[in-house]
């Protein structure tokens, strides 16, 4: 297969690649630049575990070619924290004991902040409705939604909206 040349901005920093094709953004981002923070759950763009987010919409980086993203900008979990400051979401998730093994975490966190964006003040219904597409076996997602509504109001408080 030959390969193309791509320059994407992950994380606020360009990249110029010559890559295959055919290459998912989620092994572009493990494989190529070791941004492990997003996770491969289910490789069947159902669990979410892979989220980034893409013009501030989290979307699923095991269903999205590098290709397709080719002069744009993501995101990644690693780019929320700054100067040793985590993010508000990452906070709330701390303080309100939103994760328990921590797999589904990072993409639970990029998926909260998508959700701020688009509604700065989520009830508990849109909240759960939002994370449809984003699967935990370990918490119930009692705290998730805690941590979440926690994150926005910190959002909110702080203009990250």
């Amino acid at each position: 297969m030959h390969e193309m040349s791509i320059k994407i901005t992950v994380n606020d920093k360009v990249i110029e690649k010559d890559i295959k094709p055919n290459l998912l953004l989620i092994d572009f981002l493990r494989d190529e630049l070791s941004l492990t923070g997003s996770h491969v759950g289910c490789d069947t763009s159902q669990c979410g575990a892979c989220m980034v987010l893409y013009n501030d919409s989290a979307i699923k980086a095991c269903s999205i070619l590098v290709a397709q993203l080719n002069g744009q900008k993501i995101n990644t979990i690693e780019s929320l924290e700054k100067d040793g400051v985590l993010h508000p979401m990452q906070e709330a998730f701390r303080n309100n004991h939103g994760l328990q093994c921590g797999f589904c975490t990072p993409g639970m966190i990029i998926s909260a902040i998508s959700l701020v964006k688009e509604d700065n003040n989520p009830d508990e219904e849109t909240i759960r409705k939002y994370l449809e597409g984003n699967l935990c076996r370990c918490t119930g997602y009692q705290n998730i939604v805690k941590s979440i509504e926690a994150g926005a109001i910190k959002m909110r408080e702080l203009g990250d909206i």
